[in-house]
């Protein structure tokens, strides 16, 4: 039987790997990615609505984004949301589509976006270990109050300890395929 505590830690530990691997998704890379709009947002009859409910987004030719509403009316919406983004991207209106061209980035570019993806892994491993932090300290507390035998709790730590590491190897994997992404020309 698995320790609610350890449940408990594996739960929280996975969704920060989850909250993580979502943020990159969202980074912009070399390659066009319809993921990278889920964040715009477009002021559609009063209420702020994600690109991706307006419209089909796929990728066309190899660094092109192609945005295609189901209501050409807020063709000029989207293109205003995507001007107004910090994404640096000129979007081309066609009256039937919007195009988004990414050029190709520069080698700096993709060595600021690779510390950027460093940085949002290292908070997931600092979010990781306080989740650590915090449950040690629960084990510790029911061993005082006597709930624990010292050898359990002795146990239980080295199994949160385990599953820290285990989900901290997951980031740095997360990170390596991220990065590899980003550098690829």
């Amino acid at each position: 039987m698995v320790n609610p505590l350890i449940k408990e830690a594996k739960e929280k530990m996975k969704k920060t790997l989850e909250k993580i691997e979502d943020e990159l998704k969202k980074m912009r890379t070399g390659k066009p990615s319809p993921a990278i709009l889920e964040e715009i947002k477009v002021e559609y009859y009063g209420v702020p609505t994600p690109v991706n409910q307006l419209a089909t987004i796929s990728v066309s030719e190899e660094r092109t984004l192609v945005i295609k509403p189901w209501d050409k009316s807020v063709l000029s919406l989207i293109e205003k949301a995507i001007n107004a983004s910090d994404l640096g991207l000129n979007p081309v209106n066609d009256g039937n589509v919007i195009r988004l061209v990414f050029p190709t980035p520069t080698t700096e570019q993709r060595e600021k976006w690779v510390k950027k993806a460093k940085e949002i892994v290292e908070e997931g491993k600092i979010a990781i270990r306080n989740i650590r932090r915090e449950i040690i300290k629960k084990i510790k507390d029911d061993q005082k109050e006597g709930n624990i035998p010292e050898d359990d709790a002795r146990r239980l730590e080295n199994e949160v300890q385990k599953l820290t590491d285990e989900f901290i190897e997951k980031l740095d994997e997360v990170f390596e395929i991220k990065k590899k992404e980003i550098m690829e020309f």
